[in-house]
């Protein structure tokens, strides 16, 4: 079996020389372009190679001498022109990197000179192969076709085509890692003696504390099918194949962009995302700290200080020390290792308690998170008997994750103990700072933090509400019939929507909640529930488009998400043309609502036009945060090593060239100065992989927060 050791990266023996014999390149600090404003922080010239200009190709500046690695990134013009703006006093290496070429040697250089670079063309299709997006690489794997299904082959009786999409794209294993990059087509070393892909595939899935998870989703729900089909994938990666596809350069707005990137925490803790402003004022903590979310990984909080490059943590406490880690049954980790990691061995890597998945900052600069503060088993005023409003409706006997606040002038922690579980938290447009919640299962869930803050009582300043379907049509929510009994005209219905609510949205101005449904199990779609009525409203997913994940809304109430079909999907509820309402209101009774735009990069063989793109969350820039408008839909798009946004009905990809590998499970926007010009706003994210060490830079890398920027063109500083 070939393994990763002698394919990485895949630059063979005539790319080496190829390197050597351009080591001898020096920046050449001439004459540049009258165009290149250099200023006194900034780096500027021309790429070119014996091919001539370079245009769409990124220049890469890094350094180590600040207080944690630092990297900038450009991307040249149509003339082959580059200004790296902006740049920290230090010492760089800068380099070439693009599609059709490979990595040119780096070249030292400080802000404030001219440097003009010398491309090297890949000397093969090889070569140049190593630097396309994992999405070019993982389109290559094969996906049963529709015959293979039924229950007379390996695959389970129950299991779609849809289903094993859904698996392998962003409900599976795209949702908690990047499949294509280097590391994952081709094998670690320490399995080159297992005999088969197919069962090296089944050892690497044992691997490590989310080996569990992996082996009872791939041998579990699909009876160990799945192995053999990436088991012939990197067999057919490590005899040769290559993508049947090739990636453009950035066009057009895509070559505006500035990407500056931080490493953060540390190289054995993943972070799930991190959080820079408040969504609904996107000038709240201008210029400010921002903060991430370890999830399962560590208590340790990464804080990162963008102005200074200063690295801070903060650890996140838990009202019971002695309390069991949060991990194993009811989480999405293990405890220990299913079996031991080619990177790590059995090594225990992750021991969280606080276990804080996602943040958002209210309107004072204060960090609320869906965060552990207790073990499992609610306290008595959410249970049967109790005399809390909700208890009474719907009492809840157990919760895996609850909320908690970080103020960040003080650094005080405050534990917000909920009945309902909890996973990304929104906050409304009301008055009473309403913080909604997703992860709440059979329930709507919200806490009024002007309440919390008077009085500092958080069974007071909660709620929950059942699902309840206006199946009698009557506006107002009546006795109903639970999930499992059939309608009854005469009164509504109860309803689990499916995995229950996993992204949540405040609607801008009616107050209307909205929420992405039945993402694991389920009919995945869009949910409404009405605060002032208790009622709700669903809508499924229309074929083509399947499966949901991350979602967000518009201001003007149209809901987005992230379609496993390869597809940015959206609903627009005014645009339906039926009752909302009735015992024919169940979920697809408004296909009319539903558009799709297909994500770009290559899809699957044999399944028609597609897009293996498999995004894990999707975000609306209302404020113009980037630059590219108001209310603009934006996803991660994570085999293509970044985002993509849909302007104008076109979609526009923003590429985190360096290192390869670069996975997010969510982004921010904020504003720093408005009056700053490009300068002044920008997206904020982090890798968001729960694998770090699997990024081009390999074993010991750190995640990295990235900032985009998009200037008026090329040359802006």
């Amino acid at each position: 079996m070939t393994t990763a050791r002698t394919l990485r990266w895949g630059i063979g023996a005539a790319v080496a020389a190829l390197l050597v014999a351009c080591a001898a390149q020096v920046g050449d600090s001439g004459t540049t372009d009258p165009a290149i404003r250099i200023g006194a922080s900034d780096l500027g010239g021309v790429v070119t190679s014996a091919n001539g200009p370079e245009a769409g190709v990124w220049v890469i500046a890094e350094t180590t001498d600040l207080q944690t690695k630092y990297a900038k990134m450009v991307v040249t013009d149509d003339r082959g022109r580059y200004l790296v703006p902006g740049l920290p006093k230090a010492t760089y290496n800068v380099w070439v990197r693009g599609y059709g070429l490979v990595d040119s040697p780096k070249v030292r250089a400080e802000p404030g000179r001219s440097l003009n670079l010398t491309a090297v063309p890949a000397p093969d299709e090889r070569a140049a192969a190593q630097y396309y997006p994992a999405i070019y690489w993982y389109s290559m794997l094969q996906i049963p076709p529709a015959s293979e299904f039924g229950g007379h082959t390996r695959i389970p009786k129950e299991r779609t085509q849809v289903d094993w999409l859904k698996q392998m794209k962003n409900i599976g294993c795209i949702g908690c890692h990047q499949l294509g990059q280097a590391s994952t087509r081709t094998m670690p070393a320490a399995f080159a003696d297992i005999k088969s892909h197919e069962e090296a595939w089944m050892r690497r899935m044992q691997s490590g504390q989310s080996g569990e998870q992996m082996t009872n989703q791939l041998a579990g729900n699909f009876g160990g099918a799945p192995y053999k089909y990436y088991g012939e994938w990197t067999e057919r990666i490590a005899k040769g194949e290559l993508p049947f596809a090739k990636p453009q350069r950035p066009q057009g707005v895509e070559r505006n962009i500035v990407v500056t990137s931080w490493e953060w925490s540390t190289e054995k803790h993943y972070l799930h995302d991190l959080i820079a402003s408040d969504r609904r004022n996107p000038t709240v903590n201008a210029y400010g700290p921002v903060y991430g979310s370890p999830e399962y990984s560590t208590d340790n909080m990464p804080i990162l200080d963008p102005r200074s490059g200063k690295v801070t943590t903060f650890k996140m406490p838990v009202a019971d020390p002695s309390m069991p880690e949060a991990l194993g049954p009811g989480h999405a980790a293990s405890i220990r290792p299913l079996a031991p990691s080619p990177y790590w061995g059995e090594e225990k890597l992750w021991d969280t308690r606080a276990n804080a998945h996602n943040s958002m900052f209210d309107k004072n600069g204060r960090v609320w998170m869906a965060a552990t503060v207790r073990d499992r088993p609610n306290p008595a005023f959410c249970k049967k008997g109790s005399e809390h409003p909700s208890a009474k409706v719907f009492p809840l006997e157990m919760s895996s994750r609850q909320v908690a606040m970080l103020d960040p002038k003080t650094m005080k922690y405050t534990f917000v103990d909920t009945c309902f579980g909890t996973h990304h938290p929104q906050f409304g447009y009301d008055a009473d700072n309403t913080l909604w919640l997703s992860g709440t299962g059979p329930v709507a869930g919200w806490v009024n933090t002007k309440v919390f803050e008077q009085t500092g009582d958080a069974a007071r300043a909660q709620g929950w509400s059942p699902f309840v379907l206006d199946t009698n049509g009557n506006g107002r929510r009546d006795d109903y019939v639970e999930p499992n009994q059939p309608i009854d005209p005469t009164k509504d219905k109860r309803i689990v929507p499916g995995s229950g609510p996993y992204a949540v949205m405040p609607h801008p101005t009616d107050g209307s909640i909205w929420y992405t449904v039945g993402v694991f199990g389920g009919p995945p779609g869009f949910l409404r529930f009405d605060p002032k009525t208790g009622l709700s409203e669903v809508f499924n997913v229309p074929m083509p488009a399947f499966g949901i994940r991350g979602g967000d809304i518009d201001r003007n109430g149209v809901v987005w998400g992230s379609a496993s079909s390869g597809h940015l999907v959206s609903f627009d509820r005014r645009k339906c043309k039926g009752l909302l309402s009735g015992p024919t209101a169940t979920g697809n009774h408004c296909p009319e609502g539903w558009s799709s735009y297909q994500y770009p990069g290559p899809g699957f063989r044999g399944l028609g036009e597609n897009s293996a793109e498999s995004s894990y969350y999707t975000w609306v820039d209302q404020h113009n945060t980037l630059g590219l408008g108001e209310n603009v839909p934006m996803s991660t798009a994570n085999l293509n090593d970044g985002f993509v946004a849909l302007k104008d009905g076109k979609m526009i990809l923003l590429r985190i060239p360096y290192p390869m590998g670069f996975y997010a499970k969510g982004f921010d926007g904020r504003i720093d100065d408005p009056n700053a010009g490009w300068k002044g706003r920008g997206l904020w994210s982090t890798n968001g992989d729960r694998t770090p060490w699997l990024m081009e830079t390999g074993k010991g890398s750190k995640p990295r927060a990235v900032h985009i920027q998009l200037r008026p063109d090329p040359l802006a500083n």
